[in-house]
């Protein structure tokens, strides 16, 4: 599905500290993604395009590679209930509108998410973001003392480079290869291998249907590959091993909820970074859960994070 975004349409001038909109079904908030955003964060270099669900203390929802907000479909509606949800898709990606100067690489997505918390005007918010987006998320919140919590799905970690995201990399290098790489995806069974987005789920059936619709279909759209293309086309791994000390401005409590048979981010090397946080930090696992836990393995991501989130804002008098 591509979408095109009326560049003359304005952002709203509504108070971000609006409360107005009620929980939603599960087929409400996926509806609500096939459908223009509620409105667009201006952030300088773009305008992300954003949406809110729920009432409650804020937290914010950072999305991964290769994918846009609509990832938290299943995830919001479990809990909308008792937070507002903050979702938005950042440049490259979705309906935001972006061009060929809206910087699209791990730091500077770190400094749009920062730009888009303050944009929202949020005074007390925590952060659930997984993948890549998790790498922006901590670069954003690092030092920021309105941060109650933050939640990490399979992220990247430290020290590990994945030799599947190294494979994904030297094939985007090979002349074609960029567009080749992703549009594969749109083909059943490399879809649903291990090396394509199978290889993110316990089931790799899941990688059809409704995750298709929103993110495998739209990779034919020449623009909407390249901007997910430009991410790895800047990818620098240094960011990623210098992650330590940025978790040592973190100091709120940390969360890690991890898919065990992730082969991208493996759990037992998420549990060597749990001491890196000052504000401390755990692991729960989800049996057979991979890197897109959120995905189809989203009630037991909920439940795991849903009291620690509680607890967290109740500490800081959310």
């Amino acid at each position: 599905m591509t979408v095109t975004i009326p560049q003359a349409t304005p952002t709203s001038t509504e108070p971000f500290s609006t409360r107005s909109m009620r929980p939603l079904s599960e087929p409400e908030i996926t509806a609500a993604f096939r459908k223009a955003p509620h409105r667009w964060l201006d952030v300088g270099h773009s305008r992300l395009a954003y949406r809110r669900f729920g009432t409650g203390p804020d937290l914010v929802l950072v999305h991964g590679w290769p994918l846009h907000s609509a990832t938290f479909r299943r995830l919001v509606p479990l809990l909308a209930d008792s937070f507002t949800c903050h979702v938005f898709d950042l440049p490259g990606t979705g309906q935001t509108v972006w061009d060929g100067a809206s910087p699209i690489d791990l730091e500077s997505h770190g400094e749009t998410v920062r730009r888009a918390i303050d944009r929202m005007e949020l005074s007390r918010y925590a952060v659930y973001a997984h993948d890549s987006g998790a790498v922006a998320a901590r670069l954003a919140v690092a030092g920021d003392p309105r941060l109650a919590a933050l939640v990490m799905g399979n992220t990247e970690i430290p020290g590990h480079h994945s030799a599947y995201l190294g494979l994904f990399l030297f094939l985007a290098k090979l002349p074609g290869g960029k567009n080749a790489l992703l549009r594969s995806m749109t083909f059943g069974p490399i879809r649903r291998s291990k090396l394509g987005f199978g290889g993110c789920f316990t089931d790799p059936s899941y990688a059809d249907g409704e995750f298709a619709e929103f993110f495998v279909r739209p990779l034919a759209d020449a623009r909407t590959a390249s901007g997910h293309m430009r991410l790895l086309d800047t990818l620098d791994l240094s960011v990623v091993d210098r992650l330590p000390d940025v978790h040592a401005r973190i100091a709120a409590p940390v969360q890690l909820v991890w898919g065990s048979d992730d082969h991208y981010f493996p759990i037992r090397k998420a549990r060597a970074i749990l001491d890196q946080f000052p504000g401390g930090a755990d692991l729960v696992e989800i049996p057979r859960g991979k890197l897109f836990a959120h995905e189809d393995r989203a009630p037991e991501l909920a439940a795991a994070c849903k009291p620690f989130l509680q607890r967290c804002f109740a500490s800081a008098g959310a």
